[in-house]
């Protein structure tokens, strides 16, 4: 069979993508090694983050930097082979870093969060998903008086762009969580109008149902090989060859793998992120996502349990695991809640896809006619999926784009 579109990558944002052509009469094939929400996308922090209008620049400043170099941090580690393998990646991730370069950079990167929560709506309501949905916001928690001070001014200046907060002291703070020990820290910001997601796995499994209520069809195949043929596109897989008039490679940290013999080398590298589940009990019950700002990990109510989601370790993608990261992060989350019994026996590793100007690469490849490029989320690909497949829904058939796509071209590393 022939589709309209193929897009390869199962994930947040593959999926979207496919749910917004097939709801806009495309005949579509999602296409990839596992099925939906099954990857990066079933082992994020489960956040939908309005408030994400800052990215995460290269540390600069000189402390920061000694602060990382002996690899013990909790919130970012790194291996040498990993540094040697993307060396040119970082260096330009370091060029873009400049306070200059990231004030521009987050202008463009604002247009695509500002829509987050809206879009995500939009598939949460036909989906029938709403029961996975919390709308009440998460807790950022501080360690220090200065950078709570700091966070809390640029708070502030983040209510122009539409995002909402209150601060909270200690008391608030124990108010609202009663089961955790604030012990060592100082306050809180809590972000209103961002949103929590129980099972984020199961989100991203509601939008490929309903994807698939629409007459979308899902295949899980491993991608071999991608060849044009004629004016369209041949997918040889390990289990078939599928045919498609366009094609969209959303596949997260593989893209690369994908695109690369067709010409395109782009800066793409992976951030590998951990988590691990504990029992639920009644000392250590959450009603709240909980971001310990000073020491970089997230715990949040999940279906599964307590989930402590790391923060990044730079490596490769088939390195083996290491759990150092997250067991010193385990010795902070214990002295907040009493985590006892763990749900699994290893701890999950996920890698999100990074780019070295903190933008994601959306729009056509300029190589090729009828391809599509949409990866280099980083740490929101699950906050801007939906957005993302309607902007690449919209260029694809020659709609008004909602937003400006210029900036995430694949085109501005070309030289």
């Amino acid at each position: 069979m022939r589709y309209e579109v193929i897009v390869i990558g199962a994930g947040m944002v593959g999926t979207s993508i496919a749910w917004h052509l097939q709801k806009n009469n495309s005949q579509v094939l999602l296409l990839d090694k596992k099925l939906p929400g099954s990857e990066t996308s079933y082992g994020n922090a489960g956040l939908i983050q309005r408030e994400a209008i800052h990215t995460h620049p290269f540390p600069r400043q000189l402390t920061e930097m000694i602060r990382v170099l002996p690899n013990q941090g909790t919130d970012i580690r790194y291996r040498i082979p990993a540094i040697l393998r993307y060396h040119q990646a970082l260096l330009q991730y370091w060029k873009y870093s400049a306070p200059a370069t990231v004030k521009q950079i987050e202008s463009e990167w604002q247009t695509l969060i500002e829509h987050c929560t809206s879009e995500h709506q939009t598939m949460i309501s036909a989906s029938g998903a709403d029961e996975l949905i919390t709308r009440d916001g998460w807790l950022q928690l501080h360690r220090s008086e200065e950078t709570f001070k700091e966070a809390i001014a640029s708070a502030i200046d983040a209510r122009e762009q539409g995002v909402e907060h209150n601060v909270l002291n200690l008391e608030e703070l124990k108010a609202m969580e009663p089961s955790a020990n604030f012990e060592g820290f100082v306050g809180a910001i809590h972000w209103l109008n961002s949103w929590q997601v129980s099972n984020p796995s199961a989100l991203v499994k509601a939008y490929a149902k309903n994807f698939q209520d629409m007459q979308g069809t899902i295949k899980e195949s491993d991608v071999k090989e991608i060849v044009q043929d004629g004016e369209g596109w041949k997918i040889i897989t390990d289990k078939d060859t599928y045919y498609s008039d366009k094609l969209v490679i959303a596949a997260g940290p593989w893209s690369n793998d994908l695109i690369k013999p067709l010409g395109y080398n782009l800066p793409l590298f992976p951030m590998r992120g951990y988590h691990q589940h504990f029992k639920v009990t009644d000392k250590n019950n959450i009603n709240h996502s909980m971001f310990d700002m000073d020491k970089g990990f997230v715990m949040g109510p999940m279906q599964q349990g307590i989930r402590i989601t790391t923060g990044a370790e730079m490596t490769t993608m088939n390195a083996p695991k290491n759990f150092g990261q997250l067991k010193t992060v385990l010795k902070f989350a214990r002295k907040i809640l009493p985590l006892e019994d763990a749900v699994e026996s290893e701890a999950w590793a996920g890698s999100r896809p990074c780019m070295p100007d903190m933008k994601p690469v959306i729009g056509p490849a300029h190589k090729h006619e009828k391809l599509w490029f949409a990866f280099g989320h980083s740490h929101q690909g699950f906050t801007l999926g939906p957005m993302t497949g309607r902007i690449v829904e919209e260029m694809i058939h020659d709609k008004p784009v909602l937003v400006d796509v210029a900036p995430f071209s694949a085109q501005r590393f070309s030289n």
